[in-house]
C-alpha cells in the first residue's frame, strides 16, 4: 500500500494491517510529513527461512518507507533512521522484521527536482 500523507489517508490508512497502520500513526505524529509512502513488501520474504519458521510471519514483516519530513533538518542518514527505529520500536520487538527507508527534507526532495 502506498499513499502521500494528506486528508485522504485516513480511508488509505484503513485499508492496511494493525502494523501499517500502526507504522503510519507514529510516523505521522512524530514526523508531521508532507509526504508518507508504506509499501508493505513482505510478501517477498515470505520465503526466507526465518518467515518460513514463523509460519509466513503475520504478513506484515517488511516495508518500504519513503517519507519527506521538515523535522529531518540538520540531521544525516543515520540520525533521521535512528528517529524511525526508536517511534518504532515497540512493531520491531512484536515481530517487524525490516524497514526500507528513504528519509528526505522538502528542501532536498525540491533541489532533486532543480537539477
Amino acid at each position: 500500500m502506498s499513499s502521500a500523507a494528506s486528508a485522504s489517508d485516513s480511508t488509505a490508512a484503513s485499508s492496511g494491517g494493525p502494523v501499517e497502520r500502526a507504522i503510519r500513526a507514529k510516523l505521522t505524529d512524530l514526523l508531521k510529513p508532507s509526504q508518507l509512502d508504506i509499501t508493505n513488501d513482505s510478501w517477498q520474504h515470505r520465503h526466507h527461512a526465518a518467515m518460513r519458521a514463523e509460519g509466513g510471519g503475520n504478513g506484515e514483516t517488511h516495508f518500504t518507507i519513503n517519507v519527506v519530513s521538515e523535522e529531518f533538518q540538520g540531521k544525516n542518514t543515520m540520525q533521521r533512521h535512528r528517529m524511525i527505529y526508536s517511534a518504532l520500536s515497540e512493531e520491531l520487538s512484536a515481530g517487524l522484521h525490516a524497514l526500507s527507508l528513504k528519509t528526505k527534507t522538502p528542501v532536498e526532495i525540491q533541489a532533486n527536482k532543480q537539477s
